[in-house]
């Protein structure tokens, strides 16, 4: 079997390589380029220290090794797709659109149909039931990252392996010290890469520059503050308001008058809601519900964390309403709710939250 292995530098996927050769594979190992500069070099994601470090697994487990750069596709399908959704005044997840769009997208398309299978570090794993294949959670609850990968088709899912996926993180840690990998002590990558060390606020003023609104209490309509533009403000947020007799949350933005209300205090009944629409829904493997009546039972998330969330869904039209059986935190439009069966395990699909 001919195997694709993505990999970064981090410690996962270069143990993923390891598990790969146990296995009995000999993989071609591919670095995708996707930090993304602009005509003045403003965004920088360095690669350097990840390509040596790839370079050297490839040389110890005497894999092929290719580096191949995805920037501009990058650009316009991710960092655009966030610059838009922010200017909307929506919240992106451009980690998930990075899976859709880019690792299992057009490195596909360009590379990865030469190769029976593309392997990743992801924490998912995928289970064969009922003649499909599913795309299901990862031993470590903690680590799960089934939450951004619910865009993916069933013709990418049926196409992934995730060979850590049954291992915990410590487990993971543990091969790469055992196998002197020099990623073994590397910290996990945090944030946007495309961002490299550039500021997120820095990154969006650049292209959606400052305008002055109001920041106003939700409940009476006093004017609390300023701020530079309700782009720089995300929904729960409660840091960096600038606000005092706090806390304050974020809880919705005026994007035609650039307004942003707040509300006091963590458990306002501003602050949570029972009722999650989804727009856009895309079934992984198949859909699981076809035209029905009434409520079905789920568990969701609306963010990635370790915990689920019980609830029922129901269709109405092209909407699939998401019912809560406890108050949520932090709903924000532009995110995507996940839906998983009730045990927990496969992971079905997802839509963006409107």
């Amino acid at each position: 079997m001919e195997i694709a292995a993505l990999v970064s530098g981090g410690v996962d996927s270069s143990v993923v390589v390891h598990r790969l050769k146990e296995m009995g594979y000999n993989p071609t190992i591919f670095y995708i380029k996707i930090g993304m500069e602009d005509e003045h070099g403003y965004i920088d994601c360095p690669s350097e220290e990840d390509i040596e470090i790839v370079t050297f697994i490839a040389k110890k487990y005497g894999c092929r090794f290719q580096v191949v750069s995805l920037h501009e596709e990058y650009w316009n399908s991710v960092v655009q797709y966030t610059i838009d959704s922010v200017k909307r005044g929506l919240t992106p997840n451009p980690d998930m659109m990075c899976n859709k769009l880019i690792k299992f997208g057009t490195f596909e398309q360009k590379w990865g149909n030469q190769f029976d299978k593309i392997a990743t570090g992801h924490y998912a794993t995928t289970t064969e039931a009922n003649g499909l294949t599913w795309l299901s959670t990862a031993k470590d609850h903690i680590k799960d990252q089934t939450y951004f990968l619910g865009q993916v088709n069933y013709l990418q899912v049926s196409k992934l392996m995730f060979p850590i996926g049954n291992l915990l993180k410590s487990e993971v840690r543990q091969l790469a010290l055992e196998n002197k990998l020099p990623s073994a002590q590397r910290k996990d990558s945090q944030g946007i890469c495309f961002l490299g060390k550039v500021n997120y606020n820095n990154f969006i003023e650049r292209y959606l520059g400052k305008k002055e609104g109001l920041i106003v209490e939700l409940e009476t309509g006093n004017i609390l503050g300023r701020h530079q533009g309700f782009w720089f403000h995300t929904i729960g947020q409660r840091k960096g308001l600038g606000l005092s007799g706090g806390p304050w949350f974020v809880i919705k933005k005026d994007v035609n008058r650039n307004i942003v209300y707040v509300s006091k205090g963590y458990d306002t009944k501003h602050q949570y809601g029972n009722v999650i629409n989804l727009q856009g829904f895309n079934f992984i493997s198949k859909d699981v519900w076809g035209d029905f009546e009434g409520e079905k039972d789920i568990t969701f998330k609306i963010r990635h964390t370790p915990e689920f969330t019980q609830g029922r869904i129901s269709k109405i039209g092209d909407l699939y309403r998401i019912h809560s059986n406890e108050p949520v935190q932090g709903i924000a439009a532009g995110q995507f709710g996940v839906v998983y069966d009730t045990e927990n395990r496969l992971c079905l699909g997802s839509g963006m939250i409107v």
